[in-house]
């Protein structure tokens, strides 16, 4: 009995080896995506006395998503018209992300990739001595709204190193844009958030209009989502099958080959 349990999780993890990326409406892939970001914020150095707590927005992610679908690693070529980014917001910026294998895809470890370029960046002088501008998007103190999504790539991420193979392409579009030519990304200063109604917590102002969630019946008009929608249906229905020939494929080898499996 033991040893027919240990074949069908054995079994059970081949057929579900690919990794499970979230939906844009996934609460915790949410959740990590703008804990992320905060964190990064209210830890800046030179401290912020003017950086805006983020928070989600269901457009900037649908967009987000719509590019992420195209597998490309490059950034979105819409972004200077803003009406195809967004049904309100005047300005929306973007960071992009693409790893292999799916299972090196993690929120957190991806936005830090973008934080770590702090390195790169000199607040005194406003320049990067190599890249950062992710980190200076993550940190733009008027951005307050985030929108991210992952896309897995089954022919690989295209413009990376890694474009044969499966990948991940992970995106997220800020509100208002950040990365302004000549602009610190924020204040120096104590925080204060003076001449911002609301609180500061954490190092971060927060205001409930502002913050406030938001639903939208749109979607941009480039979106490249497939016209023929996945039928879940028939997923359900194959699954199953798939699993109890797998499961009789994993006895037969244990049969037939015992030293290839390997129990404590």
């Amino acid at each position: 009995m033991k040893s027919a349990l240990r074949m069908f999780l054995w079994a059970w993890t081949i057929l579900n080896c690919s990794a499970a990326l979230p939906e844009i409406t996934a609460g915790e892939f949410i959740k990590e995506c703008v804990k992320g970001h905060n964190e990064a914020r209210s830890s800046v150095s030179p401290p912020a006395s003017d950086m805006l707590y983020m928070t989600w927005d269901e457009g900037l992610a649908i967009t987000a998503r719509a590019w992420a679908r195209r597998c490309v690693f490059e950034h979105n070529s819409y972004l200077k018209d803003p009406r195809r980014m967004h049904p309100t917001f005047s300005s929306v910026g973007e960071n992009i992300w693409a790893g292999y294998p799916p299972t090196s895809f993690h929120v957190m470890g991806a936005i830090q990739s973008w934080v770590n370029e702090k390195q790169n960046y000199s607040y005194i002088s406003n320049n990067c001595t190599n890249v950062c501008g992710h980190y200076t998007q993550v940190v733009w103190g008027s951005s307050y709204k985030v929108g991210c999504a992952v896309q897995l790539c089954p022919n690989g991420v295209q413009s990376t190193g890694f474009a044969s193979r499966e990948g991940v392409f992970f995106v997220c579009n800020y509100a208002t844009a950040g990365n302004v030519i000549g602009r610190h990304p924020y204040t120096y200063g104590a925080a204060s958030c003076s001449g911002y109604e609301g609180t500061c917590e954490r190092n971060l102002c927060c205001n409930k209009e502002r913050d406030s969630q938001k639903s939208y019946n749109w979607t941009p008009d480039w979106d490249p989502a497939p016209t023929n929608p996945v039928n879940y249906a028939i997923i359900l229905v194959a699954r199953p099958i798939a699993l109890i020939f797998t499961f009789i494929a994993a006895y037969a080898v244990a049969h037939f080959y015992p030293e290839v499996f390997c129990y404590e």
